[in-house]
């Protein structure tokens, strides 16, 4: 049989440290003890158990059982002398008087200071030592004490750091009021000798200091002037209140596709496109006259700009000389540094590659462990509730907005919780099953049929070549694959509705999968058609100013059609629901066709960047007008989702689909058409050149033909680009960051179930010691009344002992 466990508060006392003076070490732990709170306490907590005792008796005695009883409310009753330490808690008794937090932190601030500034004791006279005992701490007047600790706390503070001041301040428990007056105090002093000793400065270094603060202030001005211009600023704080994270993610990810194009413009406009704009190479005839209809086909007069790769030059540019005075020739080197545009070409685009790939993959890898691991707000809805609102906002338009994000977030929070309880039962499962499985077979069916058609037309359009005039004719390849790039997706959308997800993510995740499919089918076509039967066709022609152009079209038509897809699906709908129909309901936003209807065209600018450098401007401008668009749009047209569903993993989800689908594959293009494709014999930078990789090594050539000057390019060429060890080894360390990354969050993951386990199981513990407190009092009460039941009266013990007498 289990012993009942019994508590002993037991707080050792010696003798023999009454006549020692303590050290600032013991009194470090003196101050540091819970205990010296609870005796500050002890009158207040006293006071509060004889309430505590009231209320006990009134809402009645407890049992004879173990268990804890329930009040009529629902809440526990606990014994007297139960609810006597509950209310000499530490945690009860902290949070309550200011005195109890002052003394506290003035604890912790004396640790801080003495462990950052405290000379060694050694050193220190006895009598220098600080000792509470020069303080009269034991006055009978609250006030006063409190006034005495305040200003214990004062001079504490005044000796931290500033950072170390203002953080202590901040972590007090205390209202704002107390705090600025300690913050004002805890700077007198030290403003007071600043004052001081700035009475000697000259009236040149007033000046100059007065210059540098308006330079900064004009300077923070200025950056949340320009900050507040983005289009972004007040658009995503609006959208997520009124929409939720989920139509919010779209646009964040949108906001994230313009800093990689940025990021992948930056390189090329510097070492590629104004190089050669600076030295553009001699005209082989008359430049054809603008007509607009280049802004669709992106021939006629674009055709011989920096804007594709037949317009650079396969020659070494040098800044030309002045000519000499006495009339010879000019030295071609003495021009100034020789720039290699073959070379410079290949490595800068593979330099613009390589920087996206690793941008995106610690985007990827900091979206991932943002979504996962602490601090995620899965099922805190009281953090929501009593958390959220930040204080600062003071005007109107911003508080309605966060009012309405807040109330999105609860709405979310709510959803996902309701749908953990709500489970399928097996009949239903098994139905569902049959129609998806169906779903599935047709959606493959639909994705099927597209790729052959659009693999028999581009075949059709080889066979039928344009000739110059019919330009228009074209357009038709973009035409048909944007048509399916927009009709296949309503398709898929009309076949969702006979699913019934319990999900709304999971509807989500099944729309992306199917688009992904759709997508990656088209496009893997259109390279086979790009780089297999246009090479071929196109021998003796420039066949890489073709797949530029082609590129160029597919992206704006792909434009175009998303415009008239946000017209008629969008705006006609609302008009036609609510004008002939009378409902008041709009479309939702589709977030799987419009995201990846982004990695689409992010996709179609990956391929193209070796083909037109100046392709990522045109996606630049793209999404900024698809931002205003779809912003506009989705505040007119749109309607917030039906069930709210929290996304809280769609940026990583999105980040992903771009890495690997999307990136990888426009990766493994470029490369094979760097390392496998001959190049045009009458245009570009490799136009002499079997391949475009062979660039490199006649560069080393010439390297090594030319001196001992520059010996060490050719050996890193040698050793970092030809080595295949290399390669692999750089591939193997990135793929190994990658796998070493996600173990880490698994692992943060892991930790994070152990930690909420163990505080649950920590508050257990509370409750069963409680139950035992109580238990092991009503033991006694119940021993004590037996007792004195038991016991006889001391008159009748008297009594029966006369007549003996």
């Amino acid at each position: 049989m289990a012993q009942p466990l019994s508590l002993v508060f037991d707080v050792p006392e010696t003798d023999g440290d009454e006549d020692q003076e303590p050290s600032p070490y013991e009194e470090s732990e003196v101050h540091d003890s819970f205990h010296q709170l609870i005796q500050e306490q002890s009158q207040r907590a006293a006071e509060e158990g004889l309430e505590l005792q009231q209320v006990a008796r009134t809402l009645g005695a407890p049992g004879s059982d173990h268990q804890t009883h329930l009040g009529p409310e629902g809440g526990p009753v606990h014994h007297t002398a139960t609810l006597r330490i509950l209310a000499s808690m530490p945690s009860r008794t902290i949070g309550r008087s200011r005195g109890a937090i002052i003394s506290q932190y003035y604890n912790r601030t004396l640790q801080l200071r003495r462990r950052s500034s405290r000379p060694l004791l050694g050193s220190v006279v006895r009598s220098a030592r600080p000792s509470l005992r020069l303080y009269d701490l034991e006055l009978d007047s609250a006030a006063l004490e409190e006034d005495e600790k305040r200003s214990l706390l004062v001079k504490e503070l005044q000796g931290l750091s500033v950072t170390q001041r203002d953080h202590m301040i901040r972590g007090m428990p205390l209202s704002l009021a107390e705090k600025r007056w300690l913050r004002e105090k805890s700077w007198t002093p030290r403003g007071k000798r600043k004052g001081q000793q700035g009475r000697g400065v000259s009236g040149c270094s007033r000046l100059r200091y007065s210059c540098l603060l308006a330079l900064h202030s004009l300077g923070l001005a200025l950056l949340s002037g320009l900050y507040a211009r983005w289009p972004w600023h007040y658009a995503l704080k609006q959208i997520g209140g009124q929409f939720g994270s989920s139509v919010l993610s779209y646009f964040l990810f949108l906001k994230t596709l313009l800093a990689f194009n940025v990021l992948l413009l930056l390189p090329l406009l510097a070492f590629l496109v104004g190089v050669q704009a600076a030295f553009p190479p001699t005209p082989l005839g008359p430049a054809p006259t603008f007509t607009g209809l280049e802004l669709l086909t992106g021939r006629g007069s674009f055709t011989h700009t920096v804007m594709y790769y037949g317009y650079y030059s396969n020659t070494t540019l040098n800044q030309p000389c002045p000519p000499p005075q006495d009339g010879s020739q000019c030295d071609p080197g003495a021009g100034g540094l020789p720039y290699n545009m073959p070379m410079a070409y290949l490595f800068t685009v593979g330099a613009a590659f390589f920087i996206t790939c690793i941008t995106l993959v610690y985007s990827m890898s900091h979206s991932f462990g943002d979504s996962y691991r602490v601090g995620s707000t899965k099922g805190v809805h009281a953090l929501t509730v009593f958390c959220s609102w930040d204080c600062k906002v003071t005007q109107n338009w911003a508080s309605r907005i966060q009012q309405d994000s807040i109330r999105t977030q609860l709405k979310e929070l709510l959803a996902e919780w309701q749908l953990c309880r709500e489970p399928r039962s097996v009949c239903g499962r098994l139905r569902q099953g049959l129609v998806l499985g169906l779903v599935w077979l047709l959606c493959l069916g639909i994705t099927l049929g597209c790729t052959m058609a659009v693999l028999t037309f581009s075949e059709v359009m080889i066979q039928s070549s344009v000739a110059g005039g019919q330009e228009v004719g074209l357009l038709a390849l973009p035409l048909v694959v944007s048509l399916l790039n927009l009709g296949a997706p309503y398709l898929f959308r009309g076949l969702a509705t006979l699913e019934r997800h319990d999900s709304p993510v999971l509807e989500v995740y099944v729309a992306i999968c199917r688009n992904l499919l759709l997508k990656v089918a088209l496009l893997g076509v259109l390279c086979y058609h790009w780089l297999g039967r246009r090479v071929a066709v196109l021998q003796g022609q420039c066949w890489e100013d073709f797949v530029g152009q082609e590129l160029y079209r597919f992206m704006v038509m792909d434009f175009l059609f998303t415009l008239l897809d946000t017209l008629f699906g969008e705006l006609v709908w609302r008009l036609i629901s609510e004008k002939k129909l009378k409902r008041r309901r709009k479309p939702e936003f589709d977030i799987a066709r419009n995201v990846l209807d982004l990695i689409y065209g992010q996709t179609l600018t990956w391929l193209g960047v070796l083909f037109s450098p100046v392709l990522p401007a045109v996606q630049i401008l793209r999404l900024l007008l698809l931002f205003q668009v779809k912003k506009a749009s989705l505040m007119a047209n749109c309607q917030g989702p039906r069930r709210h569903w929290l996304a809280s993993h769609m940026s990583t989800v999105f980040l992903t689909l771009l890495c690997f689908p999307s990136f990888l594959g426009a990766a493994v293009f470029l490369c094979y058409a760097i390392w496998q494709v001959k190049p045009s014999s009458i245009c570009g930078p490799f136009r002499t050149l079997d391949t475009m990789y062979e660039a490199g090594t006649v560069w080393v050539r010439h390297l090594e033909r030319a001196g001992s000057g520059a010996s060490w390019l050719p050996w890193l060429y040698h050793h970092l680009v030809e080595n295949t060890f290399f390669i692999f080894l750089v591939s193997g360390l990135l793929l190994a960051v990658i796998y070493l990354n996600i173990q880490v969050v698994k692992g943060q993951r892991k930790v994070i179930c152990l930690l909420k386990e163990q505080i649950r199981n920590e508050g257990e513990d509370k409750i069963f010691l409680i139950n035992k407190l109580h238990s092991v009092y009503e033991k006694r009460e119940t021993r004590a009344g037996r007792t004195q039941g038991t016991a006889p009266p001391p008159a009748l013990l008297t009594d029966r002992g006369c007549p003996g007498g």
